[in-house]
Formats: structure tokens, sequence, C-alpha cells
């Protein structure tokens, strides 16, 4: 593999964890093997790995940018991911406040209704 997928896959499990890498790793077929290897360079090791931003901020856009989109499959990863970058709750709430304003109420209603589930989850599995 190239040196940017290999450093996306550092990123990658940094911020997610290897087990969440791990288990999506596990799942990977002939099928998908391309845009896995895409994502893993692109978001990872390019948009992830580039330090102009902390990946506190990263985890704060990209959950804005999820919910303003509404993208909200990917929300609950994301906000497990918060335990590794860094960005609070208040943080979270704070991003998903400007989706409220920038892209409607629902929208971001929505994605504080999968945080608070997510939360919940992470705090019983402690």
């Amino acid at each position: 593999m190239s040196e940017r997928f290999d450093q996306g896959m550092k990123t990658r499990r940094a911020v997610l964890g290897d087990a969440h890498v791990d288990r999506a790793e596990a799942q990977k077929t002939g099928f998908d093997e391309t845009f896995q290897t895409f994502i893993t360079e692109g978001a990872w090791g390019t948009v992830w790995s580039d330090d102009t931003i902390s990946r506190r901020e990263r985890s704060m856009l990209t959950l804005a940018l999820l919910a303003a989109t509404g993208n909200f499959e990917e929300i609950p990863m994301h906000i497990r991911a918060t335990a590794n970058t860094g960005a609070s709750r208040e943080d979270v709430i704070q991003a998903f406040m400007h989706v409220a304003v920038y892209a409607g109420v629902p929208k971001a209603n929505h994605a504080i209704k999968l945080a608070k589930k997510t939360y919940s989850e992470m705090e019983n599995d402690v």
C-alpha cells in the first residue's frame, strides 16, 4: 500500500479506535476494497492527517457537516470518536447549535437525539 494509506490507517485507528477499524476491515470484500482504500487515503490519510487544525476541531466540523447534510448514519461513530479527539460534549452541542441556525432545527434535533443515545451507550460500556 501507499504511504498515504499507511498514514490514513494510523490516523483512522487513532480517531476511531482499533476495535472499530478491525471490525470494518473484517467486513471489507473485493466489492468495496477500492472504496475502502480511497477513504483510507483520502479522508484519513489526507484530511484527518493534516495538522493545520486539531482533531478536536475536525470532530466538530465532521459532526456539524454530517448533521447539516442529513447524513445521520455516521454520527454515532463520530460521537464515539470524540473520546479520542478531545471534542467535549459542550463542543458537540455547540456544533449542533450551528447546524440548527444554518441548516435547520430538525436536522440538529435529530443529531442531538443520536448523540444523547450514543453518549448513554458509551457510559454504559464503561
